[in-house]
């Protein structure tokens, strides 16, 4: 790029050297088969412009394209490859003038390895070589002059406009990398103070879960066998102790149960949900049918959680509110995402009107994993809950 430190990702024009290199190779190519059936040249001067424009590539290979591949442009080692160029390639074009093809290779490289004004002067040096040649024949014609003329016109104005304005579009194009990569860093630094920020919450979630349970429950029964100690008849003290113990061990379980769902237990996803469907059965005495479509396969944890919790939650607003006769809970596995389905034949609702809580933490724990929850249910039509994430 120009002016500017290349960064990691996509390259830019500039970075695109097999077209540069392409470019330069096919114009010197050329150059030189114009050189050698040049009849107007004998034999010496075509084997001195030949070492010359070999010159001008030895110059590109060794020293010019690690200028333009290492973004030295205007340096010290840039201005050495321009006079290089310039001392052999102006003579070459006065010996022999189909020399000058190599232009359409040379004068880009102006732009790419010097600043704006210097490679301007550049451009013009080169093509100053041809016009001396032109004005040193003799016995000029009108028409000679006017193509010349015209010629030299249009190879200038060319680079000059269109030389500044390429510099410019990459620059700008280097520029807009420059804010995308910024913008791609400070996402990936929000995401990882959002992940940070979260971790921090459920830390210190957990932390006053524990200490309003478990530790105040270990400090009563440290007290309580401290005073059973102190005391001839123990056992009121240890009977608390031991009461104290399995309120704590009950809060512990409810912990852990919070952490990972109790359902799974082992289990694989479709076993848990078809056990939460026969519970719902036998506690209601409700039609329950389970069903899955699809080859069954295991999930990363957190999506089995979503749709345990997804489930959990669906059979528990029938078994409160919809007085089904029938529920049908289905898991469909797709190629790229896992759809759960629990429908009745109940009451219904309005969703409009029923936006409790719990449907509320069901929609938030569903978009937490990139999924989607949908509410179709109608009054007197049933309800049917749909969750769909991804596999």
């Amino acid at each position: 790029m120009i002016g500017c430190k290349r960064s990691a990702g996509p390259r830019d024009a500039w970075d695109a050297m097999g077209g540069w290199e392409l470019l330069f190779s096919v114009s010197l190519v050329v150059s030189v088969v114009f050189v050698a059936a040049d009849d107007g040249a004998s034999g010496g001067i075509k084997a001195l412009v030949l070492g010359l424009l070999a010159v001008c590539a030895l110059a590109y290979v060794t020293l010019g394209r690690r200028i333009i591949a290492n973004d030295e442009h205007g340096g010290r080692r840039s201005w050495w490859y321009a006079g290089l160029v310039i001392v052999a390639f102006i003579p070459a074009t006065v010996l022999v003038p189909a020399s000058s093809f190599a232009l359409f290779a040379l004068c880009p490289q102006a732009f790419m390895l010097l600043r704006p004004r210097a490679a301007v002067v550049f451009v013009l040096l080169l093509n100053l070589a041809p016009a001396l040649r032109f004005l040193d024949q003799p016995d000029h014609q009108p028409g000679d002059v006017l193509v010349f003329a015209g010629t030299a016109a249009i190879t200038i104005t060319f680079t000059l406009v269109f030389g500044p304005w390429i510099v410019r579009i990459i620059t700008q194009s280097a520029e807009r990398g420059e804010l995308i990569k910024q913008l791609e860093d400070s996402r990936a630094e929000i995401g990882r103070l959002s992940a940070e920020r979260g971790a921090l919450a459920e830390r210190e979630r957990l932390a006053g879960e524990i200490h309003d349970t478990l530790a105040q429950g270990f400090t009563s029964i440290i007290m309580l066998i401290q005073a059973a100690e102190a005391q001839p008849d123990p056992a009121r003290h240890l009977g608390l102790a031991v009461q104290t113990a399995r309120e704590n061990l009950a809060e512990a379980r409810a912990l852990v149960a919070a952490l990972s769902p109790a359902p799974l237990d082992g289990s694989t996803l479709d076993q848990a949900l078809r056990r939460l469907t026969a519970r719902l059965s036998e506690e209601i005495d409700v039609a329950a049918e389970f069903k899955v479509a699809g080859a069954s396969r295991s999930m990363p944890p957190t999506g089995e959680v979503v749709l345990i919790r997804a489930a959990q939650e669906g059979l528990a607003n029938v078994r409160r509110h919809s007085a089904a006769q029938g529920v049908v809970v289905s898991v469909a596995y797709g190629e790229a995402d896992v759809t759960l389905t629990v429908a009745d034949d109940g009451v219904g609702f309005t969703p409009g009107e029923c936006s409790g809580y719990g449907l509320s933490a069901m929609r938030a724990r569903v978009e937490q994993v990139g999924g989607v929850l949908h509410v179709d249910a109608a009054p007197g039509h049933g309800a049917t809950l749909t969750v769909r994430i991804p596999a």
